[in-house]
């Protein structure tokens, strides 16, 4: 599933491509918006709040979507089109005039509104570590909110620190010596909280760290815990442990991260 920085770098990505440029051709396909035409407006910007992408547009409109577990973007060059086999899925098609086209493709959100309403849409996010607004006491507040919670719950729910997935709240954990079913009133939360806001930050900005956690860049070495069930600790040796299913396992090591 895609985390904030994922969704963070689309942003730039879509950024440099569309923004500034008038639309040939804007189609929405999906039964709410079916005869939405987009056409003839300018893209001003793309914006993010934790997993939530936010398209907006000349004329006061937002594109408000979400990647969810299928969900992805492309861009084509002017002329070209996504594959015959993937056009059944495309839910978004921008096309620039005289420029590329921008396809979303499974995209499980799709929702046009208002751009004075996009609280409606993203209002319920806790601070986001990627945006200007980004407010860490707050974000601390939020997760320290329910003492009983565990602690990899507390910092995964979106409306306590929006854009924490799978890999970094289980890596963070571990990084900060936490037991992921520890409850919320025995960790401390403010160094964690400020852990998770600067390994995001440092993933969504530097392209070679992107989603890696030990600085080690080859398959099956970038990461402390995730995808690590059953394999030895690169810190202690332990045996890392595995519970759950994908996309919402959880991993730890019994002994970097006793309970």
């Amino acid at each position: 599933m895609p985390e904030g920085d994922s969704v963070f770098r689309l942003a730039a990505r879509l950024r440099a491509a569309l923004d500034g440029g008038v639309l040939a051709a804007g189609e929405l396909r999906v039964p709410q918006h079916a005869r939405a035409d987009l056409s003839g407006r300018t893209l001003t910007a793309h914006e993010t709040h934790g997993k939530h992408l936010l398209q907006r547009f000349s004329g006061g409109l937002t594109l408000h979507t979400h990647l969810r577990l299928d969900g992805s973007w492309t861009v084509t060059r002017p002329g070209r089109a996504v594959p015959a086999r993937v056009r059944p899925d495309v839910r978004v098609r921008l096309a620039l005039v005289d420029g590329p086209t921008a396809w979303g493709i499974s995209l499980p959100i799709v929702q046009l509104l208002a751009t004075r309403d996009e609280a409606e849409a993203v209002g319920f996010l806790g601070p986001d570590p990627l945006r200007d607004d980004w407010d860490e006491a707050e974000a601390v507040r939020r997760v320290g909110s329910d003492p009983r919670r565990p602690v990899l719950e507390a910092i995964r729910d979106q409306r306590n620190l929006a854009g924490l997935g799978n890999l970094w709240v289980n890596e963070v954990c571990f990084l900060r010596g936490v037991h992921p079913d520890a409850p919320v009133a025995d960790v401390d939360v403010e160094p964690l909280v400020r852990l998770a806001a600067r390994a995001l930050r440092h993933s969504a900005t530097t392209p070679e760290a992107y989603q890696v956690t030990t600085g080690d860049r080859r398959r099956g070495e970038q990461h402390w815990v995730v995808g690590r069930a059953s394999r030895p600790c690169k810190r202690c040796g332990t045996l890392v442990v595995g519970r759950g299913r994908h996309p919402g396992r959880t991993y730890w090591c019994p002994r970097c991260q006793p309970r």
